[in-house]
């Protein structure tokens, strides 16, 4: 039995539930080692398993013997993505594959795999009564799939194109056949496809490269009959025959224009040396006359002996004479001559005039004849241009046609696949591992063995320990600083003269004052014991949602706990203050805007929720102004604004209404439970004013109630109470 009355407030002794586990050792530990032992037994009982893995590479293969290109094009191809690799994981659970698989194994035959075969008595009876289907019906790969399939694990190893095959069985050989089997049918099944795609191709390609050879053949000829037919005979393999001939007589017809044009130059220089009876044996054609060279050389012969016989005969001597006579005869030849050639270079010019007359003529009907060729090359164009489309056609499909047949063998087609990894035969069983089995079970009966013991001493209530009411009392008075200094010291120093004042409420008033008094004598031996940085402190500790601070002097309060709020702010935490002031101070204190959308707006449905919260002009902190709606009218929807305080303390760390001077039943109205911060807010420390509201508030309920005053006033006024 309990020492616990059923009224009495009561506490879990932690230490009376250690000292129970540690009572009950020895059962504890027994129950573990049966457990244990129980778990050893079983996973020795349990049928091993033994698991192997094959791993196959996804990637293009080319024949060993292709040529460089072949291998260039088939490297060339995209790498498989993804969605390849998941479709290849696919096809290797495929139904099909799994039966050719186990007909090639024969696993129907092994009764691992069908049990259908061993069916009990019940099954039989079953059976007979058509109460269920016979499964040896079906065929025996049927039967065997859905056993494989729970023993067949087929994954895409990550960030990689490989896909691994891990199959499980009893047998360790049958565990490493299994996927070495799958991944062999699965590369046949790939290389397959490929010759079946070959020799489908190279069937299609047979009739439809005779049909195109014809088509050629067919075309070519009418190429030929047109170029018949038309004339358009080719000579060098390119040019036809007018087109030819047009060239040759061009040629021809300049060569015999410029001929004639340098027998008239050569014609006209001799006739200007005649002319003007200049030296003519300057001239190539006069230099290049036989007869003319002759009658030079006579002349210069007579000219020398008239020289010599000048010098010894007078200029009457007969033999002068007869010499100066020859000389002029020949002088005379060699004018006949040179009149000889100048006649024969006019002749050669009449000569070239002639022919290129004759050339343009020649040169103008084929010119005739090559236009007609030209608009027959037309038709003969297109011809050819459909000969050769045809041509390159069976060309094409003649080159695919050999490249099909080359790879008609089994060897010539790889699968665009690789084993990498080969299933060996496991050594130890995959499951049951025995020595992780009996660690885990120990280790669970243990911790559920002393569970359960502290449960029970929890219902028998032995783990149960009474709260002293009056040894609380004590303690909130002299010790409660030293319990809640660790974590923050100013929140005892703030809370103690409220804590002292709401467990004095079970007296007299006279006696709470006098109580007030003297544990407020001891607490202002530390500096700013209720100064507002003394309270942002503990209320940064306490970490409560909601705060109601009373200004019963006014102004003076509510600009304090405006002050309160900007150091939360600063110190980090996320804080919004609501005026539910009649003046209007906080809002003035805080606000950019004066008339700025604020509470009494938000509860006459006025302004949007959003639209009332707004940044504090000097720090971090944000304000729910006053609002500039008809106080009394937002007064009717107050009970609403416990929504609004939930909504908001949902996101700010700390919400603190300021209620200005209001009273215990208007401060009940905003508030759905009494789990709030009450914060009297004294700037000048007024003893009977202060004690009056900590007894309503107390009275009513509200067990937080902090006091937030200026530390040298309540540090005298205490000081002379005391």
């Amino acid at each position: 039995m309990s020492g616990v009355s059923r009224d009495q407030d009561v506490d879990i002794d932690l230490g009376q539930l250690v000292r129970a586990v540690w009572a009950r050792r020895l059962r504890i530990l027994t129950i573990t080692l049966v457990g244990a032992g129980i778990a050893f037994a079983g996973a020795k009982i349990m049928s091993p398993q033994y698991r192997s893995e094959t791993r196959i590479l996804i990637e293009p293969r080319a024949p060993a013997f292709a040529s460089t290109q072949q291998v260039n094009d088939a490297g060339a191809g995209p790498l498989m993505d993804e969605l390849n690799i998941a479709s290849q994981v696919q096809l290797l659970q495929s139904a099909d594959l799994l039966k050719k698989v186990i007909n090639d194994l024969k696993l129907y035959n092994l009764p691992e795999f069908d049990d259908a075969a061993n069916g009990s008595a019940m099954s039989s009876i079953l059976i007979k009564l058509h109460l269920k289907k016979n499964p040896m019906e079906n065929p025996p790969e049927e039967r065997v799939i859905d056993a494989f399939v729970e023993r067949l694990q087929v994954y895409q190893v990550p960030g990689s194109r490989v896909i691994g095959i891990s199959f499980t069985s009893k047998d360790p050989k049958l565990a490493a056949a299994i996927p070495n089997a799958m991944a062999n049918v699965y590369l046949s099944t790939q290389s397959g496809a490929k010759l079946d795609s070959n020799s489908e191709a190279t069937r299609w390609l047979e009739p439809e490269i005779e049909s195109l050879r014809r088509k050629v053949s067919e075309a070519e000829k009418k190429v030929a009959e047109y170029r018949t037919s038309h004339g358009l005979l080719q000579t060098n393999g390119t040019t036809t025959f007018p087109a030819q001939q047009l060239n040759d007589i061009s040629a021809e017809l300049t060569r015999v224009r410029g001929d004639k044009a340098n027998a008239e130059a050569r014609a006209q220089a001799v006739r200007n040396a005649l002319s003007s009876g200049e030296a003519s044996d300057t001239l190539p054609d006069i230099m290049s006359s036989q007869a003319i060279q002759r009658l030079k050389g006579t002349e210069s012969g007579m000219q020398s002996q008239v020289s010599d016989l000048q010098t010894s005969l007078l200029n009457s001597h007969p033999r002068l004479k007869s010499l100066r006579a020859q000389l002029a005869d020949i002088r005379g030849q060699i004018r006949q001559e040179t009149q000889k050639i100048l006649a024969s270079i006019e002749n050669e010019a009449k000569v070239a005039d002639l022919r290129a007359r004759e050339l343009e003529r020649q040169k103008d009907t084929v010119q005739a004849n090559s236009a007609r060729a030209g608009e027959d090359e037309v038709g003969l164009n297109a011809l050819e241009r459909e000969a050769t489309a045809q041509r390159q056609l069976l060309e094409t499909y003649l080159v695919r046609y050999r490249e099909a047949a080359s790879r008609a063998d089994s060897n010539s087609s790889p699968a665009d696949a690789r084993i990498v990894s080969k299933a060996v035969e496991p050594v130890d069983p995959y499951f049951p591992k025995v020595v992780p089995i009996v660690v885990v079970a120990a280790v669970a009966i243990l911790i559920l063995s002393a569970i359960v013991t502290m449960l029970a001493e929890l219902f028998s209530g032995r783990a149960l320990r009474p709260i002293d009411a009056s040894a609380e009392t004590i303690e909130t008075e002299t010790g409660l600083e030293e319990k809640i200094a660790p974590q923050a010291a100013p929140v005892a120093t703030v809370r103690s003269p409220a804590r002292a004042s709401m467990l004095a409420v079970v007296g007299d008033e006279e006696d709470a004052i006098d109580e007030d008094v003297e544990t407020a004598a001891e607490v202002p031996e530390d500096d700013n014991e209720f100064s507002v940085a003394s309270v942002a402190d503990y209320l940064t500790g306490s970490r409560a949602p909601l705060a109601i601070a009373i200004s019963p002097t006014g102004d003076d309060g509510s600009a304090t706990t405006v002050l309160l709020t900007r150091i939360l702010a600063d110190a980090g935490r996320r804080v919004i203050l609501i005026d539910m002031t009649g003046s209007g101070q906080p809002t003035e204190l805080m606000a950019e805007d004066q008339a700025a959308p604020g509470v009494t707006d938000l509860l006459c449905g006025e302004a949007a929720f959003g639209d009332t919260i707004h940044s504090d002009r000097l720090s971090d902190a944000h304000l729910i102004p006053q609002g500039r709606s008809d106080v009394r009218r937002a007064m009717r929807g107050v009970d609403r604004l416990s929504l609004l305080l939930d909504a908001l303390a949902a996101a700010y760390d700390l919400v603190v209404v300021e209620c200005g001077a209001a009273d215990v039943a208007g401060v009940s109205r905003l508030t759905r439970s009494r789990d709030v911060e009450i914060i009297l807010s004294l700037p000048q420390l007024e003893e009977t004013v202060f004690v009056t509201l900590m007894t309503e508030f107390q009275a009513a309920g509200y067990e937080r109630v902090v006091l937030m005053s200026d530390g040298e006033a309540a540090e005298q006024r205490f000081g002379q109470a005391a």
